[in-house]
């Protein structure tokens, strides 16, 4: 009976949309009949909303106009008219009850704004018409000759859209700004650097947007006014999230970031919260994917202190969490510039990583182990780390992090696992230098790992990464221990080219004989 009724109401909607004009269909869009998705999928938001959540229904409205308009050129392709017509009516209603909304919470809006709203609805009008008069047709000369010029409409509405939410966005980001660099109160303020949080959660292009209307240089300046203390956990995590383009990182060398970064790490008087946030936005600008954090040239004068600071951070972190920041963003200064290394082991620093990997309260991710594999692989280039790493028990935890496997399935963990057995078997090659490392190894029964993870994909989670770098591993000990591998092992494994060993342990797949 569910099912009839549902049917019903669907036929009964799509009639609708045909039979109706634009401003009912606006009316009745504002009031869905079910929360439940529909057969079809289309696409259904409610216009209710408070005034907090303004923005977030603007960019899910976007979001639903730019789907249909995809979907549009598609059964456009397909010359399917009486669809393309019912979807063109439904963006219709959207972009309407799209301005209609943005109207509402939008301030003071420009003439350019409203021009372009103007142009838009009439754009959209026009598509409507023209879709309906296709569908009315049945010469296929004709339609196809009229298929163009919808064609062109179509480009046409997507740029004036595009050109409108950038408009609105722009406005958005400026109000708040505004409202976060001249406003005196507390309240205000929090709430402004929060929605702009939020913002710079939508994606790199509102990062850019935030960033070239002066994003970073307003928050910084937050950053260095004790009377809004509190908020600086809040504003620097807003910070890290809009210096993930370009736009902020060269907006943060302009108004000293680093120095100010700098500041706030040192200072004993800040929070755990504030630190962590600090080394947040410092791993974020630091990161090994980025292609833009050559211009950080202030970053190296202020590496000695900020080094030693995420250091004391690591030590006395007091929660998982902190402890993640403060190494990832070591981990990340440590490619940034190889003086860091050197720097780490000047302060003892694998003795507090060594230390914390004990403490499962603190260490309790893959993630976590992650940044401290990666520290621990990047310092082991230096020989003054073998004895460190000895008398830290690190052989022992370089062992364990060979058998790292995600207990979750999540494909986000599974992929730190791998990242971690890759960096903990490169880490043991480039120890295995020194022979009371390689000794130790082969004492913790490393070959036989070792060898399981080349030949078993399973093992390995099917990663070519760490069938490399444990083959690289198995070679550098088997030369300091030869007598630790049985003959077919060495003959496959350690004698061939490590090319045709890697070809021969990739084509190691179970028989289904």
């Amino acid at each position: 009976m569910h099912l009839i009724q549902v049917d019903s109401v669907q036929r009964w909607m799509e009639d609708l949309k045909l039979m109706t004009d634009c401003e009912c269909m606006c009316v009745l869009q504002s009031k869905p009949i079910s929360i439940e998705k529909d057969e079809q999928n289309e696409l259904i938001l409610s216009s209710q909303y408070s005034t907090c959540d303004n923005l977030q229904l603007l960019l899910k409205r976007a979001w639903i106009i730019s789907t249909e308009l995809t979907r549009i050129a598609q059964k456009l392709e397909k010359n399917r008219w009486q669809r393309v017509h019912s979807m063109t009516v439904r963006v219709n209603c959207h972009v309407r009850s799209m301005i209609n909304e943005s109207n509402t919470f939008t301030r003071s809006s420009s003439e350019e704004m409203h021009q372009l709203e103007k142009l838009l609805i009439e754009k959209c009008s026009e598509f409507t018409a023209f879709t309906e008069r296709c569908l009315q047709t049945e010469d296929e000369e004709m339609l196809k000759s009229m298929k163009s010029c919808v064609n062109e409409t179509l480009t046409a509405v997507a740029q004036y859209f595009g050109q409108l939410i950038e408009l609105v966005l722009t406005h958005e980001a400026q109000n708040l700004l505004r409202q976060i660099e001249l406003s005196g109160s507390l309240y205000i303020t929090e709430s402004a650097i929060s929605s702009l949080f939020s913002l710079a959660q939508e994606g790199a292009h509102l990062c850019r947007i935030i960033a070239k209307e002066g994003g970073v240089v307003v928050l910084f300046k937050i950053c260095r006014q004790d009377c809004f203390r509190c908020l600086y956990p809040q504003t620097l995590r807003t910070l890290a999230s809009i210096c993930c383009v370009e736009e902020g990182m060269h907006q943060l060398e302009k108004v000293d970031g680093i120095l100010c970064l700098a500041d706030i790490l040192t200072d004993d008087s800040h929070s755990e919260a504030t630190h962590a946030e600090a080394a947040a936005v410092i791993a974020q600008i630091t990161s090994p994917h980025l292609t833009f954090t050559q211009h950080l040239s202030s970053f190296l004068e202020n590496m000695e202190e900020i080094v030693t600071a995420l250091v004391k951070l690591c030590q006395e972190a007091s929660s998982g969490e902190v402890f993640l920041l403060a190494s990832a963003a070591l981990a990340n200064i440590t490619f940034f510039d190889t003086m860091a290394c050197e720097i780490l082991l000047q302060l003892n620093a694998m003795k507090v990583l060594l230390a914390a990997c004990s403490d499962k309260r603190i260490v309790d991710t893959p993630y976590s182990r992650d940044q401290v594999v990666t520290i621990l692989a990047n310092m082991s280039v230096l020989d003054q780390c073998a004895p460190e790493i000895i008398q830290g028990n690190g052989v022992q935890l370089l062992m364990e992090m060979l058998f790292e496997r995600s207990s979750s399935g999540n494909p986000a963990e599974v992929a730190a696992c791998e990242r971690v057995q890759q960096k903990s078997a490169v880490t043991l090659a480039r120890l295995s230098r020194d022979p009371e490392v390689a000794d130790a190894a082969v004492k913790l029964s490393c070959i036989p790992r070792l060898i399981k993870l080349c030949r078993s994909p399973t093992e390995r989670n099917n990663s070519d990464s760490v069938l490399v770098a444990c083959l690289a591993a198995l070679r550098r000990l088997a030369v300091m221990s030869p007598g630790g591998l049985e003959e077919s092992d060495f003959q496959q494994l350690v004698k061939p080219r490590l090319v045709d060993s890697f070809l021969l342990c990739t084509n190691m797949e179970e028989s289904f004989v």
